[in-house]
């Protein structure tokens, strides 16, 4: 049975047949795409073939480049349970014990068969530093922030040590060098950057596919 943190944090999981997100509706980004095949997909899939998934993941780049769709779209296509988690939604609905909530995140999801921790904005999670002269200055620093960084920076750790485990997290950010030394903590980093002309041409055709749009439209013009 799910302790008193589980349970406040189950209704926030997704099961993947509830998102309406596949890569076939993320126009380009092709590598990328067989790049989290490799990652991520096969390994959810088939553990008796792989050790296991990747188990941290950030998506960094330009606002506006599909990066949160991507990771939507992971999970429809790995078949795991989508959780997305911020800053906002810890604190304010799960004000108090904030440390343990975080802890629930990564309890409940081995419970589930697979899962994937999605955390948008995730500098604003981890915190960030900026240096000013020879000295550093923190920010963020209240005992509530201090307490789920922290927390979860323990449990991300722990999930190397855990062999077989279908937990993900995926961070997604377009401010990676606020993360400072806690951006190495992600296995894989990956860029996604501002699409070129034909990856535009290409975002552009299937956000059209479904529309009715004069036959004549150069849609390379337009890209």
């Amino acid at each position: 049975p799910d302790n008193e943190f589980e349970k406040r944090i189950r209704p926030e999981v997704i099961p993947a047949n509830e998102i309406n997100v596949t890569f076939a509706d993320v126009g380009a980004l092709d590598e990328i795409k067989e790049s989290l095949q490799e990652l991520v997909m096969r390994p959810l899939r088939r553990l008796d073939l792989f050790k296991g998934p990747c188990w941290g993941i950030l998506l960094f780049g330009p606002p506006g480049t599909g990066k949160t769709m991507m990771a939507k779209a992971i999970g429809k296509e790995s078949g795991a349970s989508f959780l997305n988690v911020s800053m906002s939604t810890i604190t304010s609905k799960w004000f108090g014990e904030d440390d343990k909530n975080v802890r629930g995140l990564f309890t409940l999801d081995a419970k589930v068969s697979r899962t994937i921790i999605f955390v948008d904005e995730v500098d604003s999670m981890l915190g960030q530093r900026t240096r000013v002269g020879e000295h550093e200055a923190i920010i963020n620093t209240s005992t509530t922030m201090r307490k789920i960084k922290n927390e979860f920076i323990t449990q991300c750790d722990g999930l190397l040590s855990k062999a077989g485990e279908r937990i993900l997290v995926l961070g997604v950010t377009n401010r990676p060098f606020d993360l400072d030394a806690i951006i190495r903590r992600f296995e894989r980093r990956i860029m996604v950057g501002l699409p070129s002309v034909e990856n535009r041409e290409g975002i552009l055709r299937t956000l059209l596919a479904k529309e009715k749009v004069d036959q004549g439209l150069d849609l390379k013009g337009v890209a």
